[in-house]
């Protein structure tokens, strides 16, 4: 069955100490973790849960202390708007090389939350590109 707009398709544990945060949640759920093999990216992927997981390894605190939750989307830039229309606040849309996009969203009340639109052909470059169009 494929996913519908604003159903969850993904979350994210940060941390500050990914080897805790995996230990953790291993002797609660019996995780286990393999590699995402984005390039340069430490992020480790929970193998087997529903909707899929990840552990996201970050330098700072996380300024909010819950899981990031991932809607999913068809069209990221209309969704973005839609928010921003609704009174949330929406960053830029960011790669995920050979995955989709991803944006960080807030609602009115200040829930965190993050969209997500699968794209298996972004790269990179193909972001500078649309980037420098906007310019």
């Amino acid at each position: 069955m494929e996913p519908k707009p604003g159903d969850i398709l993904h979350f994210e544990i940060n941390t500050q100490d990914p080897q805790r945060a995996k230990k953790f949640y291993t002797s609660v759920f019996g995780w286990k973790y393999k590699d995402s093999d984005i390039p340069g990216v430490e992020y480790y992927l929970i193998d087997g849960v529903t909707p899929s997981g990840g552990i996201n390894p970050i330098a700072e605190a996380p300024k909010t202390k819950a899981p990031t939750v991932y809607f999913g989307t068809e069209d990221i830039d209309a969704t973005v708007k839609k928010i921003k229309d609704s009174g949330g606040k929406a960053e830029e849309k960011q790669p995920i090389p050979g995955q989709g996009y991803f944006a960080a969203c807030t609602d009115p009340e200040g829930n965190a939350f993050s969209l997500f639109q699968n794209d298996p052909s972004v790269t990179m470059e193909t972001e500078h590109v649309h980037q420098e169009a906007r310019a």
